[in-house]
């Protein structure tokens, strides 16, 4: 950090907000604060902004909502100035997108960046949060907001013998700076969920030979990305405020209308002259083929079927088809990634895709991998392993508000939130797309404006009200989680084991941690809310003030 701080407990806080994460959502957080007239810093353990897609730097690494609506929509000079050169931005560009958008707000100024917050603290007799950081420094704030994305924290299974592993192994959610050498190296990559589809034909390219460990197939749709052109770009911007309209008063975010409301009455060739054009048509506009997909097991088992018939047909090899077709969730019931010649990678001479169910990994050796039926010698070693999402990096943050209330321990059985923006018994902070807000099941930036945007809108309240503390009640905390949990077993996300649910770490509770409800549904219920004198919500003029109800 620049400056010592110390919180001296006098209830004069040295800034009235503190904010953890410079990626899409602190950026707009602090330019959103700096309007009001408000001190607020960002503190930023990497050494630039970006967030995700600073350190998701893989083979492959590319957004999956498409560009032009994969961005901030609050700017008309960003909007107008800026053109994404691809459907699909890569990383690079992402980033480059990023460090534009920074540096166009005049933002970098108030980040603090190569530092990692340690612990937060609520201290109740001055209502105010004392933040530590990994240089031994302290800040205290008015109020705390975690901007620290929903998938930041990478997990990598505890596999027997890592250690020992000779050659070199990464992470994809910690991707080196540097770029990784495949060539003619002989390489595993383990695990095929999102990152692993988008890194998988990348390596591919490079490596002499390439063995894949599939635990669980997924539905991949085809991206088709491809260059933008600018008579596509020119009309893009004269229908932007149609298209941010459209988003923002959608389920997913996205632009894109439905083509009908269910396949559940439709026949089989019916079904397919809904989808083939879609499916030509690649992205996320095949998600939206049918209105009832993730309520209706009819409709969805045939488009799940439809999506099998698609891997059968490119996979040259029926018993390595038969691996990769999923069979055991329902479309979309996990994260519906998008490809690139994923399933056209394994009819290459050189890719081997080993199901891990069938020989499961007992350990890494100092040659390679040994599975429960043959050991495989590696050079390198890639863990497209995924992530502790949704609430990994807020534990690691170590927050403690009221009466020593650690975030961890109430959390223990799950994640227990006001609309997925505040936490009962954790004054003045909030959670940018936090647990059980719809964040990951939409596209991102959409769900960040909007959370950003009344997070600023409850402070400027607050200012306005000359209200030092707010803090959801213990009933409305309780209600919400009700409701969210009803509406996800209203889903066929129940079905799935997925890191939607925790399924993906040991120990972590099975709960459907996002909003299932649709984001057009969400934003009604917050703007209720706060027209309602932020209905929900204890607010004070003092620590003492909120009480739970």
């Amino acid at each position: 950090m620049s400056e010592q701080h110390t919180a001296d407990g006098s209830g004069e806080a040295d800034l009235d907000v503190a904010i953890v994460g410079a990626g899409f959502s602190g950026l707009y957080m602090l330019h959103r604060l700096r309007g009001l007239g408000l001190s607020a810093r960002v503190f930023e353990k990497a050494d630039d902004v970006g967030g995700t897609w600073y350190w998701n730097r893989y083979p492959g690494a590319r957004c999956d909502s498409e560009s032009h609506i994969y961005c901030y929509s609050f700017s008309d000079a960003l909007l107008d100035e800026w053109e994404w050169s691809e459907r699909y931005p890569e990383q690079p560009e992402v980033l480059r997108y990023l460090r534009y958008a920074a540096d166009h707000l005049d933002l970098r100024r108030d980040v603090e960046f190569e530092t990692e917050v340690t612990s937060a603290v609520f201290e109740e007799d001055s209502g105010t949060w004392t933040v530590s950081t990994d240089d031994g420094s302290q800040v205290s704030a008015r109020f705390f907001v975690t901007a620290v994305g929903c998938l930041s924290k990478p997990y990598l299974p505890d596999f027997d013998g890592l250690e020992s592993f000779e050659g070199e192994w990464y992470h994809t959610g910690r991707w080196p700076h540097d770029p990784v050498d495949f060539d003619g190296k002989r390489v595993a990559v383990v695990g095929t969920g999102a990152s692993g589809i988008q890194a998988i034909p990348e390596i591919a390219d490079d490596a002499g030979h390439l063995t894949v460990f599939q635990r669980t197939p997924n539905y991949a749709v085809p991206a088709r990305n491809r260059p933008l052109t600018p008579a596509e770009y020119d009309e893009i911007r004269e229908r932007y405020d149609e298209i941010w309209a459209q988003s923002r008063d959608s389920g997913f975010g996205m632009p894109f209308d439905t083509a009908a409301p269910t396949a559940a009455d439709l026949s089989t060739e019916a079904v397919r002259e809904v989808l083939e054009p879609r499916w030509q048509e690649g992205g996320f506009r095949f998600l939206l083929a049918f209105e009832d997909l993730l309520i209706n097991e009819e409709t969805n088992r045939k488009v799940s079927e439809f999506i099998r018939s698609k891997i059968r047909e490119t996979v040259d090899d029926p018993e390595v088809a038969a691996t990769l077709v999923p069979t055991d969730h329902p479309y979309a019931s996990k994260r519906p990634p998008l490809h690139t010649d994923y399933y056209e990678t394994y009819n290459r001479d050189h890719v081997r895709l080993v199901s891990v169910r069938e020989s499961p990994i007992e350990e890494l050796t100092p040659e390679g991998i040994r599975t429960a039926d043959e050991h495989h010698a590696f050079d390198t070693v890639v863990f497209a392993t995924g992530f502790d999402a949704m609430t990994g990096t807020l534990f690691d943050m170590d927050i403690e508000g009221k009466d020593g209330t650690h975030l961890e321990e109430k959390w223990a059985d799950g994640p227990r939130t006001y609309l997925g923006l505040a936490v009962h018994d954790f004054p003045n902070m909030f959670t940018i797309t936090g647990p059980q807000s719809p964040s990951v099941l939409t596209n991102m930036p959409v769900s960040i404006e909007q959370h950003v945007e009344w997070i600023a809108d409850c402070i400027e309240y607050m200012e306005r009200e000359d209200l030092r503390v707010v803090e959801p009640t213990e009933a409305a905390e309780e209600e919400w989680v009700a409701h969210s949990n009803e509406v996800a077993d209203q889903t066929l996300y129940s079905e799935a084991d997925s890191w939607y649910r925790g399924e993906n770490i040991p120990g972590k509770p099975r709960i459907f941690t996002p909003y299932a409800g649709g984001l057009d549904l969400y934003r009604q219920q917050c703007a209720e809310v706060a027209a309602n004198d932020y209905e929900g919500f204890d607010l004070g003029e003092s620590a003492d003030a909120t009480t739970a109800d």
